[in-house]
């Protein structure tokens, strides 16, 4: 009798160990088919935001990244967060069309945040380390707000029409100098140019649903 109930008890485990194998290959294939939906999205993107801007860029002093940012090299003064009249002109002419693009039906659906960043060089004068991190975020930060609130204040019917939509998506971040731009990245040489920067960032809906 004690051999029989033994025996049951290996026969449910061996049930239970194949669901969990079955329930393990079902969650793999429905995450390689999440991953694969979101690179195809990805890549569909990025040749939207080319098609509309490539003949722009160059004028700008913009580039577009493999991840869809869209980074204006060193639109500010140095050490200012007061946004130049020639950098007020460029948002004039990208962010209306950036938001036509990011609210169509193709796209809208999957964005969670559209990100403004604030980024600097690393170094502030004659302070240490910490302060300097300190006061190029708080300058990085007054930046990224100052580019979000003149590109909300712009006048155009396709941002007055998603103007709920950018109060829950739209954001600003300072990030001092914690992502430094590299003229030689092994030697960490930084690029200090390319490291003032302002960078447009879509954030999709893909971390929540992984």
């Amino acid at each position: 009798m004690a051999e029989s109930n033994e025996s049951q008890w290996i026969n449910i485990a061996d049930i239970m160990s194949a669901l969990m194998m079955i329930f393990m290959f079902i969650a793999i294939a429905f995450l390689y088919q999440i991953l694969n939906e979101k690179e195809i999205y990805k890549v569909q993107l990025n040749k939207a935001l080319h098609k509309e801007f490539d003949s722009d860029l160059k004028d700008w002093k913009a580039v577009i990244t493999d991840d869809n940012i869209i980074r204006f090299n060193s639109p500010f003064i140095s050490g200012s967060d007061v946004i130049p009249e020639e950098f007020n002109a460029i948002l004039e002419q990208f962010f209306p069309r950036y938001i036509n693009l990011l609210s169509s039906q193709e796209f809208k659906k999957e964005i969670d945040e559209i990100r403004v960043e604030g980024h600097t060089s690393n170094g502030w004068g004659e302070v240490t380390q910490k302060q300097s991190y300190l006061y190029n975020m708080d300058l990085s930060q007054k930046r990224a707000s100052n580019v979000l609130a003149y590109c909300y204040n712009i006048e155009d019917k396709v941002l007055d029409k998603n103007i709920h939509w950018l109060q829950d998506n739209l954001r600003a971040n300072g990030m001092s100098f914690s992502k430094l731009l590299y003229k030689d990245k092994e030697q960490k040489i930084q690029d200090k140019e390319r490291s003032r920067r302002v960078e447009f960032r879509v954030v999709t809906r893909e971390h929540k649903e992984i």
